[in-house]
């Protein structure tokens, strides 16, 4: 007899392997889509692929040898990483590359369900460390504070699912940021980051922004493709 998924096979999935039902998925999608288009409710996650994406720079410089002085951000969701060093191509494409790519990363954590609040206690500790390394300014510690809040304040939730639901719904919102933010720069003229790689490489800045927009909208399949595959696993006939 081949049974129908039921509601009590999704809660079961998600209990065992922490991914979402698609359906859950589609909804927590739309979820961060809205958000992300919400004035002023969307500043703090704008925030959240600012640091990322300034994170990703320094990461870069340091693993290609550079220094990193600081970081900082803006409130409109811009940020700057002052660094010495490293190799040049690398660092400017890591930028938005490693936003979407820690967005990936996070969602994978979101799907992990003994670790949930490991992974916002670990996410919100890396943000301190960040602070305490790289913030210089008021108002870029001011900000990272926010983030830092942001993640360690649903610990104080009793309920996993929600956690993790929360923070699925946080990933998608930096993958999406990171979808949205590079087509700025082809109205920029010498300006960003994909004109200092055209600069470095002879390729023009569009490719770069072609690359990175591909890939962020890669980062956003492979978490269906997680979800899709889950949920398959749930519905197969018994």
């Amino acid at each position: 007899m081949h049974n129908q998924p039921s509601t009590l096979d999704n809660q079961l999935n998600l209990a065992v392997t922490g991914a979402p039902s698609r359906g859950r998925f589609l909804v927590e999608l739309l979820i961060a889509l809205l958000i992300t288009r919400l004035p002023f409710i969307s500043v703090p996650f704008k925030w959240l692929e600012s640091y990322f994406h300034e994170l990703s720079h320094g990461l870069a410089t340091l693993l290609t040898g550079g220094a990193v002085s600081h970081i900082q951000l803006f409130p409109n969701g811009a940020g700057l990483c002052f660094s010495q060093g490293g190799w040049s191509v690398v660092i400017g494409f890591s930028g938005y590359f490693g936003a979407a790519l820690w967005g990936y990363l996070i969602f994978i954590l979101a799907t992990w369900p003994r670790g949930i609040r490991v992974s916002f206690a670990l996410l919100g500790g890396a943000v301190i460390l960040t602070t305490l390394l790289w913030g210089r300014d008021l108002l870029t510690i001011c900000i990272l504070a926010s983030l830092a809040v942001l993640f360690l304040l649903p610990l104080k939730l009793n309920k996993n699912r929600y956690m993790g639901s929360g923070l699925r719904v946080m990933a998608l919102m930096i993958m999406l940021n990171a979808l949205a933010s590079p087509t700025v720069l082809l109205g920029l003229n010498g300006k960003g980051d994909a004109a200092m790689l055209a600069s470095a490489t002879w390729i023009p800045a569009w490719i770069w922004v072609f690359i990175w927009l591909a890939f962020s909208a890669l980062m956003i399949f492979l978490c269906w493709q997680r979800v899709d595959r889950a949920a398959s696993k749930t519905s197969q006939p018994i």
